[in-house]
């Protein structure tokens, strides 16, 4: 397929897949300004799988395949402490940040740890013998680098023991319309990361397109092979929104994850994102609470674990 023709193919996708989704306007969330009576604790202190475990199963119930959560908690249930992805990315994180995280991973049976590449192959030491997995991001946050770069950062952190990979799409590409740059820019990491069996989470950074835009980069992805659709790096300048997870769903289909990540900060987030088709939530390591994702339906786990 030559450039033209891929152009021609994701503007009809683009086009044909918002003609659909503009009968079913999805709700945007922005932090305080939902509405969902009986959603949010009394007094709620944002720290959901420590301090409201009945709540929290009942996002699991509802076919949440993860929840994510800062360094922050004491005590979690062990049904919900395995769908967790324990996430650290800021930049002044300390060695002693790192290996406290890995710690608490391990001693809660978390889904895995997600910290930047530096810090990946002192996760997977610290995590080797256990069923913890580690997550790290490549072309992150910008998603400007070269393309051999975001390989290579995808490969060595394979290499490391990372199995999920979380990589920024070329958005300034996208937005110039060459989409035969971004679909090799994706192809390239999906390529490098399932050679050693890691699965691949793209990141749009939603806050940044225009709703075409967005079906495009989620066709693109879809194309490449790549396991995931998510919304956000989180140091955009916007985070995800249950409208951005709707439409992203719509354009996937079932057969991916869709992963929502920045800003989420309360419970109503957190159902205003599975209420949209997230499969998977992302925490930045700022935000100290617990963040949960559902689906109509779990995932399959070769593909969400």
């Amino acid at each position: 397929m030559d450039p033209r023709e891929l152009e021609q193919l994701v503007a009809q996708i683009g086009e044909e897949i918002l003609a659909r989704a503009g009968s079913q306007p999805a709700r945007p969330v922005k932090g305080e300004g939902l509405n969902l009576p009986g959603q949010v604790c009394p007094n709620c202190v944002q720290r959901c799988a420590q301090t409201c475990t009945k709540n929290t199963k009942r996002i699991l119930a509802a076919g949440a395949d993860r929840v994510s959560c800062s360094p922050c908690l004491t005590r979690v249930d062990p049904e919900i402490a395995s769908l967790i992805d324990h996430t650290l990315l800021k930049p002044e994180a300390t060695r002693d940040d790192i290996l406290r995280l890995c710690a608490e991973a391990r001693k809660y049976s978390f889904a895995s740890v997600c910290v930047n590449p530096y810090w990946a192959p002192v996760a997977a030491a610290q995590l080797q013998g256990s069923p913890v997995k580690v997550c790290t991001v490549a072309g992150f946050p910008l998603g400007a680098n070269s393309t051999a770069v975001k390989r290579a950062e995808a490969e060595t952190s394979a290499r490391a023991g990372a199995r999920e990979i979380d990589m920024v799409i070329n958005v300034g590409a996208l937005r110039s319309g060459d989409y035969d740059t971004v679909m090799q820019d994706i192809e390239a990491v999906v390529e490098a990361s399932h050679n050693f069996g890691a699965i691949v989470k793209v990141i749009i950074e939603a806050a940044l397109l225009d709703d075409n835009q967005k079906a495009v980069a989620c066709t693109l992805a879809k194309l490449a092979g790549a396991d995931f659709v998510k919304t956000s790096t989180g140091f955009g300048p916007g985070g995800a929104t249950a409208g951005d997870v709707a439409l992203m769903r719509r354009i996937v289909g079932p057969e991916m994850g869709v992963k929502a990540a920045g800003g989420i900060r309360t419970l109503e987030d957190l159902r205003a994102m599975a209420a949209a088709g997230a499969t998977r939530i992302g925490a930045s390591a700022s935000v100290k609470i617990v963040e949960g994702a559902s689906g109509t339906a779990r995932p399959k786990a070769a593909a969400q674990s």
